[in-house]
């Protein structure tokens, strides 16, 4: 780690338990991208919205949440049609759409690849499979997952490229969702250990992890992410990035947040941006 802890990490624990426990409900996901993988209870059209989902997380969260819908309604059954449709099929079917700065063209060629990876592997979680290695990070196996979209296109603007030494946030939350599985994270894909996950690093979770002493890192990037995923395992080995959703949840309801927390350390969540008076 970059910095010394403000606080003891057993002093840490319990209060990310009991934000755990009383926040990671599904209850209380929406709004968030995530509510779309509810929809789907196969594993093979689930992986795909889960794709979808995060590389169109970023900018304001109604039009995250409308743009996701649009496509949605035009796939269907995503997992059966990106492994049968032509390119062409596919830009004809997503023709107009836009997300910000990403196109139809863009989306199109994303999730072309997507079903030639489908193709190749027989799903993506398998694919990701193939690339890891138990005794590796979890980045090998990513870079090796993005690398067989661009095997197949250019969608620039939604694919995080991992070797560049981004955060790539968008794919740490679709690996969150579809590798752990509790009352919020639906998984389905087996073989990868909670363990190996890394922290999903926003503004948010990078501004606590700034105030308590996770790092000292001000940009969010590779190691960042790296110092801030190694604090949570001295909390949660076998689980780093369990707390992730609960905390997440005080930068959009610090006042339910404050309610649940009530009768903690006052210090302790005054880290967490909670007014506890």
């Amino acid at each position: 780690m970059g910095s010394q802890m403000k606080h003891p990490i057993n002093n840490l624990k319990p209060l990310f338990e009991t934000l755990y426990e009383r926040l990671n409900r599904r209850s209380l996901v929406h709004p968030d991208p995530l509510e779309f993988l509810y929809r789907y209870p196969q594993v093979r059209d689930r992986e795909v919205v889960a794709l979808l989902a995060s590389c169109l997380a970023y900018g304001n969260v109604k039009q995250i949440l409308r743009s996701i819908s649009w496509v949605l309604e035009r796939l269907q059954h995503p997992g059966e049609f990106i492994r049968s449709a032509s390119l062409k099929a596919v830009r004809t079917r997503l023709r107009g759409f836009r997300h910000r700065f990403s196109t139809d063209e863009e989306l199109s060629a994303l999730l072309w690849a997507a079903g030639r990876v489908v193709e190749k592997y027989g799903s993506l979680g398998e694919c990701l499979l193939r690339h890891w290695r138990p005794s590796q990070d979890i980045l090998s196996a990513l870079e090796g997952f993005v690398q067989e979209f661009y095997a197949h296109g250019e969608p620039s603007s939604l694919l995080p490229r991992p070797w560049r030494g981004g955060a790539c946030k968008r794919l740490h939350l679709m690996l969150r969702w579809m590798v752990r599985k509790d009352a919020v994270d639906p998984g389905g894909w087996k073989g990868i250990s909670p363990s190996a996950l890394l922290v999903p690093l926003d503004t948010h979770m990078h501004r606590l992890a700034l105030a308590m002493g996770f790092t000292r890192r001000r940009s969010a990037n590779r190691r960042t992410v790296l110092e801030v995923t190694q604090a949570f395992r001295l909390i949660n080995p076998q689980d780093p990035v369990k707390y992730d959703f609960a905390l997440t949840r005080l930068g959009i309801s610090p006042e339910q947040a404050a309610q649940c927390l009530k009768g903690q350390d006052r210090r302790l969540c005054s880290l967490l941006g909670l007014d506890m008076a």
